[in-house]
């Protein structure tokens, strides 16, 4: 090669072939674009996950409550007891509580709240205070509290807001209370409250005014619901025992304290809730250690020196992030398969693309090298060639990445789209120095049919045989929710690698077997076209490796989509029973089932009366159902669950009812005749089937009876049938227009199956998973594309000769799909046959309960397992065969209107 070159190199092949620069252009910013949003993806879900998990959570679980003793002013200069509770010092000693508390967990000071409380019910019985209601003979208890920021957080109703300055030896305050609590216990404006105090002599509490939550189910409320709404509490846990009212008073910040003489043990107490908003899931286990520290570690010890040696924290927040790392770590390995898989055809996609080029090309460095070209010189301007073009496209797709996919990393990102921009950048040249290792003046023919496979290449093929079967193995063993490594999460990927590898080595067999009998047939067309199968490229290995692979992901994906939805509507009917339920803890009104069945979309109604916690003679407790036979026999049909037969229902043993149980249920009460008690009275019970799960007790164990042998027949549940229910017309019809606590529920199948993909963790990861097999799917299709682009001219010379030997239009279409099926139906059955192998070898290591639900025991156990779904094998093999034979269709098309002069050429060596 000589030293000076008449243009430059690069700029020279660029304006030569600018078409082919362009399409890698495209191909590479398009890849660099999908590498670079992937992580930022599944950075932006798993951030979204976490924030929604801790924000969804009750207050009372995820807040850090600090509770310690109350202050005592040690300044001999300042007599005032009460000094450190006065709303300066108090609010300066809750900033260096708040500095205290170690990264990253940061609170939200809007929604946190700091002041006194007392720590035990404070019963309101002196005598003058025989006013407030007593609903069972027992006088109300108090929560009084002096809490922080009132104001921004209630508007006040009537009234005024606390403004006396009281003292410990005053023995008054004054308080608020909100409207619901001034409606329950007939308080208002001017009313006194009067509780003990500690020396003896009560604390009087005038009530100036009442106020109203401005957001009550935010944590500055729902911390301590008894400060927004009065409860009646019973006095112990039986449930004959009588209730009592239990509300809050909330003092103005002056009358602090006043608290140190009251009774009821007061508290100094800050409640501070976590800021969601600068939580991500990187910091995941510096949040776990910082809630750790506080609870029991340095973080306690510094907030014991700041607030005094008895202060506590408690928090449920360290369960609720391990409840998200649980989800996450199952949700994580069924994620990286799809990605594993699209990967890996992108990446053979860019190696196919420099394979063409290089392939058009070899006649051109075939020359260079017999004219002293050296590899690495070769090599050298074909990578800054490339690069040129590459390096750009790469940069922008990760730009438009950034771009569009707010919220993730930037180095993931980058090195991916780097990543990308390598291996296109590297493809062309390294096949190139491949194939012109060795000076040659003529290239030998590298048919499919001929081509003999190297001892190396049999090496490297039993290693990914040993690799694949490894993480089969592995997957099998430990499955997706006890985490995965790259091995395990590429098993399919790996599965697709050996079929593809494989099939290559088979595929000549039928070709040969083919080609024989054809040879003797009358037309030339079929011969031709197997003939010309076999003279395909011997490294036809990568697009039947991007096909397998990309088959075998898609078919896996489809599986898992499948089973999802699968699980999502079984935990859905688990929890209704039906598409819609009604339930009452007292006998619903009359004439309530014939109002059901009139609104729209309801098909059927079945009533039935339940009685929870009923004992059975082993002493565990049970659901015993009363329902029609025939109805509810209609209904497990309908549904599915616990299918009966109403003659086995309505038949009589004796005196003894027939009944069909649970297995547990079974199992306690035996074959014969048994007696148990049923709300008040008894019953004479034998158990003539058993059934799993039944609809209107899914979740529980049960004793299925006809109602018409229970003592009480009165319906409490309605189970409603029917497609497109109209939900607002059916709780209209339900629930009276002045709701109370005893008022019906209504419980939609279709919105408990929403509430399933509530969490943005579940529905980001299936979002990115759908995303990854499409664009899995599209690569595949790209690789078929270039495929047959390899051999398009050749093919287009081959039909130009032919025509002018009398070839007809129609018989030279024939000929190109003929001769591009068998490969395409390799591709196709072989993908098919590999994606059903890895669904069912997969299959028992694969939890799709994180995936798919909202990991509630409720519905764990309804998560549904692997299985093969009929129509992700079938379409994506059928597109294939259409898309290679619709290719050769337009280019015999193609060809036939450019006609033969155009491709017969002097000189041509096609």
């Amino acid at each position: 090669m000589s030293a000076k070159a008449v243009a430059p190199w690069v700029r020279t092949r660029l304006r030569t072939a600018p078409g082919a620069a362009g399409a890698l252009a495209v191909l590479v910013l398009l890849t660099a674009y999908l590498a670079g949003a992937l992580p930022r993806g599944i950075d932006g879900y798993e951030d979204r996950g976490l924030r929604h998990a801790v924000a969804s959570a009750a207050p009372e679980n995820s807040v850090l409550r600090l509770a310690g003793p109350t202050p005592v002013n040690s300044d001999p200069k300042d007599p005032d007891p009460g000094a450190a509770l006065r709303p300066r010092a108090m609010e300066r000693a809750y900033r260096e509580q708040l500095a205290a508390i170690p990264a990253p967990l940061r609170a939200d000071t809007g929604q946190s709240a700091y002041g006194v409380r007392t720590a035990e019910k404070v019963v309101a019985g002196s005598p003058l205070d025989s006013w407030l209601p007593r609903p069972e003979g027992l006088p109300p208890r108090f929560l009084i509290d002096s809490r922080s920021s009132l104001t921004d957080h209630a508007r006040l109703v009537s009234g005024r807001l606390p403004t006396m300055k009281a003292d410990s030896t005053s023995h008054t305050a004054e308080a608020v209370v909100t409207a619901t609590t001034a409606r329950a216990l007939r308080v208002s404006p001017g009313s006194v409250v009067h509780v003990p105090g500690a020396g003896g002599e009560p604390l009087a509490i005038r009530i100036t005014g009442t106020v109203r939550p401005l957001l009550p189910e935010a944590s500055y409320w729902a911390t301590q619901p008894v400060l927004r709404d009065p409860q009646l509490v019973p006095v112990s846990p039986k449930p004959d025992d009588p209730h009592y009212w239990y509300a809050g008073l909330l003092l103005g910040a002056d009358s602090a304290p006043a608290l140190l003489e009251a009774g009821g043990r007061p508290e100094l107490y800050a409640d501070i809730a976590p800021a969601t908003p600068a939580m991500n899931a990187r910091q995941l286990d510096g949040l776990a250690t910082s809630v750790a520290s506080l609870e029991g570690g340095p973080a306690l010890a510094e907030l014991r020196r700041l607030v005094g040696p008895g202060t506590t924290v408690s928090t449920e927040l360290d369960a609720v992030l391990a409840g998200y790392t649980s989800v996450r770590e199952s949700i994580t390995p069924v994620v990286a398969v799809a990605t594993f898989g699209t990967a890996t055809v992108a990446g053979v996609v860019l190696l196919m693309a420099g394979g063409l080029a290089a392939a058009r090309r070899t006649s051109e460095l075939t020359l260079l090298r017999a004219r002293g070209g050296s590899l690495p010189g070769i090599g050298a301007r074909l990578a800054a060639e490339t690069a040129v073009v590459a390096v750009p496209a790469a940069a922008l797709g990760l730009g438009l990445a950034v771009l569009t996919v707010r919220g993730g990393r930037l180095g993931p990102a980058l090195l991916a789209s780097a990543a990308v921009a390598a291996v296109s950048c590297l493809a062309l040249p390294v096949r190139a120095m491949a194939a012109h290792r060795t000076v040659r003046t003529a290239t030998d023919r590298d048919d499919l049919v001929r081509v003999r496979p190297s001892r190396r290449r049999t090496v490297a093929e039993l290693t990914l045989l040993v690799l694949a079967a490894g993480a089969v193995y592995a997957l099998r063993r430990r499955s997706t929710a006890a985490g995965s490594d790259s091995l395990v999460s590429s098993a399919p990927v790996l599965i697709g690698v050996i079929a593809a590898l494989v099939l290559v080595r088979l595929y000549p067999l039928p070709l040969r077997w083919a080609a024989r009998p054809a040879a003797r047939l009358r037309g030339t067309v079929g011969f031709l076209s197997l003939a010309r199968a076999g003279r395909a490229p011997g490294g036809g290995v990568l697009p039947l490796l991007a096909l397998l692979t990309a088959l075998t992901t898609a078919a896996f994906g489809g599986s898992v989509l499948a089973g999802v939805a699968d699980a999502r509507e079984r935990a859905a009917l688990y929890t209704t029973g039906a598409d819609a339920r009604i339930d009452s803890v007292m006998p619903l009104p009359a004439g309530l089932a014939d109002r059901v069945a009139r609104v729209g979309g309801v098909a059927r109604v079945t009533a039935a009366r339940i009685e929870y916690g009923v004992e059975l003679p082993s002493g565990d407790k049970a659901a015993v159902i009363g329902a029609d036979p025939a109805a509810y026999a209609r209904l497990t049909a309908d549904t599915g669950l616990g299918t009966i037969r109403a003659d086995d229902l309505s038949a009589r043993h004796g005196r003894a009812l027939a009944a069909i149980a649970s297995p547990k249920v079974a199992a306690d009460l035996g074959r014969g005749a048994r007696e148990i008690r049923v709300a008040g009275y008894r019953l004479t019970v034998q158990v003539v089937a058993v059934r799993e799960r039944t609809p209107a007790v899914p979740r529980s164990d049960f004793l299925l009876v006809d109602a018409a042998g229970l003592g009480a027949r009165e319906p409490t549940t309605l189970l409603v049938a029917g497609t497109d229910l109209d939900a607002k017309a059916l709780r209209g019809t339900v629930t009276p227009a002045r709701a109370t606590a005893q008022a019906p529920t209504v419980q939609i199948r279709a919105e408990t199956r929403r509430r399933l993909i509530d969490s943005p963790l579940q529905s980001g990861a299936e979002g990115v998973y759908g995303a990854a097999v499409a664009a899995g799917g599209g690569y595949a299709a790209l690789a078929l594309l270039l495929a047959l682009l390899r051999g398009a001219p050749e093919r287009s010379a081959l039909l130009a000769r032919l025509r002018t030997m009398g070839l007809t239009r129609r018989q030279g279409r024939r000929l190109l799909i003929l001769e591009a099926l068998p490969q395409a139906v390799l591709a196709a059955l072989g993908g098919a046959l590999t994606g059903w192998a890895a669904t069912e070898l997969l299959a028992p290591g694969v939890d799709l309960a994180g995936l798919a639900l909202a990991a509630s025991p409720s519905t764990a156990t309804a998560a549904s397992a692997l299985r093969t779904d009929p129509m992700s094998l079938l379409v994506p093999a059928v597109c294939v065969v259409a898309l290679a034979a619709g290719v050769a269709a337009t280019q015999a098309w193609w060809t036939s209107r450019r006609g033969s002069v155009t491709e017969l050429r002097a000189g041509d060596t096609r």
